[in-house]
């Protein structure tokens, strides 16, 4: 595998701190990172079901394999130097309740970000921009 795109939600503040947080670690297989939905991601992945994409993180390989959820995260850290031993840990029978555990509370976040009553834009968040939620209590 010599690339892989990301294709992430841009109306997501996780999503797009993710985004970032990736783009400064150091790389063994270069990342693309293109918005979810986007015309560039339809012209990338015209087979995809771009509104998929913007439910869940999906990673595409040059060759055309597409990983979703924790898979998807699983392939992002294995891309990282510094992260890639344990992507190799995570998808071993051992990690992969805490790679699942740890992509159901990222979307647990996610949805709290984006959900009913933050908002009242088409995704839960006005002007399609969402609040992080204020310290409980």
């Amino acid at each position: 595998m010599k690339r892989l795109t990301v294709l992430y939600d841009a109306d997501c503040p996780l999503c797009v701190h993710l985004r970032h947080w990736l783009l400064r670690q150091r790389q063994l297989v270069p990342l693309d990172l293109v918005p979810a939905g986007s015309q560039e991601a339809r012209r990338r992945f015209p087979a995809l079901d771009h509104a998929a994409t913007l439910r869940e993180i999906t990673v595409v390989g040059d060759r055309g394999q597409v990983y979703r959820e924790t898979a998807a995260w699983i392939v992002c850290l294995w891309a990282l130097a510094e992260h890639r031993p344990r992507a190799h840990w995570l998808a071993t029978p051992a990690g992969q309740p805490f790679a699942r555990m740890t992509v159901l509370a990222a979307a647990k976040w996610r949805e709290a970000l984006k959900g009913p009553g933050n908002g009242t834009g088409p995704d839960g968040c006005a002007d399609g921009r969402c609040e992080l939620p204020g310290p409980p209590g």
